[in-house]
């Protein structure tokens, strides 16, 4: 009977020592991904929110490669891109709902894309949770600072660009069936064939 068991310990001379997986030597480098590019998404959205609100006054559009991108700045009292402009409160127990259980789920990571996905959509939510909470008219009522205007588009940030770029990147890794501790999952039709024969398998192998 083999001494190996299935919960990152082997039995050694009757006792438990603890076995260095390799999701483990990873983790905290992972954790470092995962935390770096929630400190930027966030902090760039933070900055470049307070650059247009100290330089321009709301209405205002600064051309800067016409006719594809503008800068035009707007309050947005809605969710990204504008929607549901009649529900501020709503968007703001989701983005810090979504902020929590990002947190909660952090613990599994074992995907250098998923903590960059995980980590963009932390920051972005973050930042435009950030102008709910304290910009006007109230607490937890604000409107968000938008200012990238592309042609026949909704006008967006960076926190937006962060929560879609990060929704994107975790689709593709669920297409890919590669789960969030870093395992693949293939289906059933994408599964090796079993070795032999019909008539060499045992009877229970269907």
């Amino acid at each position: 009977m083999s001494d190996e068991q299935t919960d990152g310990t082997e039995q050694t001379n009757g006792t438990t020592e603890p076995v260095r997986t390799k999701a483990h030597t990873w983790r905290p480098a992972l954790l470092w991904v995962f935390a770096g590019f929630a400190v930027f998404a966030y902090a760039f959205d933070q900055l470049t929110k307070l650059w247009v609100t100290s330089t321009m006054v709301e209405g205002e559009r600064i051309p800067v490669l016409p006719p594809l991108l503008h800068w035009y700045y707007i309050r947005n009292s809605g969710a990204a891109f504008s929607i549901g402009e009649n529900v501020t409160w709503v968007f703001t127990i989701v983005m810090a709902a979504v902020s929590v259980v990002i947190l909660f789920q952090v613990r599994r990571l074992g995907s250098v894309w998923w903590s960059l996905a995980l980590g963009l959509l932390l920051g972005g939510a973050l930042g435009n949770l950030t102008d709910r909470l304290f910009r006007e008219p109230s607490f937890a009522m604000g409107h968000v600072v938008d200012f990238i205007q592309l042609p026949n588009f909704a006008i967006f940030n960076i926190a937006d660009s962060a929560v879609v770029s990060g929704v994107v990147i975790i689709c593709l890794l669920t297409i890919r069936g590669i789960g969030l501790d870093g395992s693949r999952h293939h289906s059933a039709d994408s599964a090796p064939a079993k070795s032999g024969t019909p008539e060499e398998q045992a009877p229970g192998d269907v």
